[in-house]
């Protein structure tokens, strides 16, 4: 039987040798201390992200969470459930672009704030700004204008009326009658905002 001889190195570490192979512990102690870093790092990742998951999806918005259902042949609603403030909001597309709204049944149109409207190529001059328009916070002048096609959680509605106001007058995209009068149905159940068409 071969004899396993040590040697003891300058860090008090002792080098093995096994069937003809070095093997320096000092090395050795620095894998198995990077090996267990490795570990450690990935056990509490895993926890971290456990962690962040629940509260993400406590915490995510209501855009993301509108459920949608086929009710009967050929119609379709969505429920958007209320957030934080008590408003109802939810991500819709405009051209197949996409732009977050407010539900607003108080607001007679679709109405867009000046930085939205210019992401559809929307660019009202300063002498189309010429409706008048009641708002909470006061009379403002707004641009009228015309949407090809606004797509809610695949509630399609083409031709609709919009408003395109200045970005201090308008900080939230309103979704209007314009768009929820050309609904089947819109009404508020159960904490939810029912859309369906």
């Amino acid at each position: 039987m071969a004899a396993f001889p040590t040697v003891v190195s300058r860090d008090l570490a002792a080098n093995v040798v096994i069937s003809g192979v070095l093997i320096e512990c000092g090395v050795m102690r620095n894998i198995m201390i990077f090996a267990a870093f490795i570990a450690g790092l990935g056990t509490l990742m895993a926890q971290m992200a456990d962690k962040m998951t629940p509260a993400l999806a406590h915490n995510a918005s209501p855009k993301a969470a509108v459920a949608a259902t086929v009710a009967q042949a050929g119609s379709r609603s969505i429920n958007i459930p209320r957030d934080a403030r008590g408003h109802f909001e939810t991500e819709g597309r405009i051209d197949g672009q996409r732009i977050g709204f407010m539900i607003d049944t108080g607001a007679s149109m679709i109405a867009l704030n000046e930085t939205s409207a210019a992401r559809f190529g929307l660019r009202p001059a300063r002498g189309d700004f010429n409706a008048t328009v009641t708002t909470a916070n006061g009379t403002i002048k707004a641009a009228r204008t015309r949407l090809a096609m606004v797509d809610v959680g695949g509630l399609v509605v083409r031709d609709v009326d919009a408003m395109v106001l200045p970005d201090a007058a308008l900080s939230e995209n309103l979704l209007g009658l314009s768009f929820l009068s050309k609904l089947k149905r819109f009404e508020y159940a159960n904490g939810q905002m029912v859309l369906e068409q």
